[in-house]
């Protein structure tokens, strides 16, 4: 019996060396450079994935900050604005701020004269430490304001324009879809009337809804 039982101890230890036993030397070799080829194909494309990534952030935050602006300007019947900071003083980052175009007890304007001044002049605003530092924004019309009056449309289109396009790319290098690269840049595009609608100028126009 205690032969039999001695007999079983040593199998079992066997069997658990067994398991327990490390990787060789070349083992290691073939895993490191799997994983090796595996990064240079995925690096790339997730640097590309990662940037198209920040620029919709970017795009979707300046296209819920038109909404805002709008929707405000209709609720309080008067002229609300959409002030891109950067673009005022000629830089490119994606930061806005939204307020009142006049100053009032209950609307936050630019400029408040009010005795007791506001606690702040504006409604909400995204600086450019907000998830929008690797996106840059391109206004066709060169305006660093865009003016809502209290019917939803658009008070401060430029003359001789029906829609003003904000395209948003990377300031920091590499090419766009559009032109034959792999970064998904955005535009959006308002129009007189206040429509806002954010689209992809890598898709053929008429072929794709997200065409611009």
């Amino acid at each position: 019996m205690t032969e039999k039982r001695s007999y079983d101890l040593k199998n079992r230890g066997a069997a658990l060396q067994g398991k327990l036993r490390g990787f060789t030397l070349v083992e290691l070799m073939v895993g490191l450079a799997i994983v090796s080829m595996m990064m240079l194909y995925l690096v790339p494309g997730m640097g590309s994935w990662m940037q198209s990534t920040r620029i919709r952030n970017a795009a979707e935050s300046i296209q819920n900050a038109l909404q805002l602006a709008r929707g405000e300007a209709v609720s309080r019947n008067t002229p609300v604005q959409l002030v891109f900071s950067s673009l005022a003083l000629g830089g490119t980052a994606v930061d806005w701020s939204v307020s009142c175009v006049t100053a009032t007890q209950t609307c936050p304007g630019p400029s408040p004269v009010l005795t007791p001044a506001l606690p702040q002049t504006w409604m909400q605003k995204m600086s450019t430490k907000e998830g929008a530092t690797s996106a840059q924004l391109v206004i066709s019309s060169a305006q660093s304001a865009i003016v809502f009056n209290g019917m939803g449309r658009v008070s401060s289109m430029p003359a001789l324009t029906n829609a003003i396009t904000m395209s948003i790319t990377n300031p920091n290098g590499g090419t766009c879809a559009a032109s034959g690269g792999t970064m998904r840049c955005l535009n959006i595009v308002l129009t007189t009337s206040g429509q806002i609608r954010m689209c992809d100028p890598a898709f053929a126009t008429g072929t794709n809804p997200r065409a611009c």
